[in-house]
């Protein structure tokens, strides 16, 4: 005599198992969110004030750990009351920096740190002076500088090296530019003061916030600190047939450190 056995199967639940994918796009997102605010975040270069160190086109990595946290680290902007920053620090002379602009928080602009607190920052017939200490310049020949619509014009390409050591690349297209010659300012605590490498084409600490420049900025406003160039498109190629357009991606500039 033959037995037959019964076996019952329970089929499984659609939903537990949508609500275990969903938990874990969830947990997937939460993870990028936080790594995004706390660790590092992507931004673009829209404008040339920081040539010939960044170029139009650049995308940037700004690391956010090395100056601490604060609102303005915060990978979406809301309206939050300042309540200073946690595991502060202090940028060092020639840092790249990332920042809100004083003028509208939801901009990100990035500029290079020449004045800390308590520095005297003066411009004279174009050459940088910190304490009275001028920043050496050194001739490197001719460079071109971009505009926002993709043409360009000579410029005269300088290694700065700032009184700590740094040293980086500017430019300079004219002689008496309207930047060229400021009064002394002395950067007040809780401040820095910024300059962008294109030197008669940025609206940096030279320009007050009211005509649109950064003036002093606040610490409390870094996001990070720019430290590589992820990638790099050339806008100019806009204007060109799209099958061109991936002749525009300069390899030569991704994933390169920014100095």
């Amino acid at each position: 005599m033959s037995m037959e056995e019964k076996v019952t199967v329970t089929p499984k639940r659609k939903s537990s198992g949508w609500a275990g994918q969903i938990a874990q796009l969830a947990g997937i997102v939460a993870a990028v969110f936080i790594a995004k605010g706390a660790l590092a975040e992507p931004f673009y270069v829209p404008s040339g004030s920081m040539e010939p160190t960044l170029l139009i086109g650049d995308a940037l990595l700004a690391s956010k750990f090395p100056y601490g946290y604060g609102t303005a680290s915060l990978p979406i902007q809301i309206s939050l009351p300042e309540s200073g920053r946690v595991f502060a620090e202090t940028p060092k002379q020639g840092d790249v920096v990332v920042f809100r602009w004083p003028g509208d928080r939801s901009q990100a602009w990035v500029k290079r740190v020449v004045g800390l607190p308590g520095d005297r920052i003066q411009m004279r017939q174009g050459q940088l002076f910190i304490n009275d200490r001028p920043a050496e310049l050194k001739p490197d020949g001719v460079g071109a500088a971009e505009d926002d619509n993709g043409g360009s014009e000579p410029a005269y390409r300088y290694v700065e090296t700032l009184p700590n050591g740094v040293s980086h690349l500017i430019f300079k297209m004219r002689d008496n530019g309207p930047l060229d010659n400021t009064p002394e300012v002395t950067v007040p605590a809780g401040h820095l003061f910024v300059l962008g490498d294109n030197r008669d084409n940025s609206a940096d600490s030279r320009v007050s916030l009211r005509s649109g420049g950064v003036g002093l900025l606040p610490i409390d406003n870094l996001i990070g600190r720019a430290d590589a160039v992820l990638g790099s498109w050339d806008l100019g190629m806009r204007g060109q047939p799209v099958y061109t357009w991936l002749s525009g991606f300069r390899l030569g500039r991704f994933f390169t450190a920014v100095h």
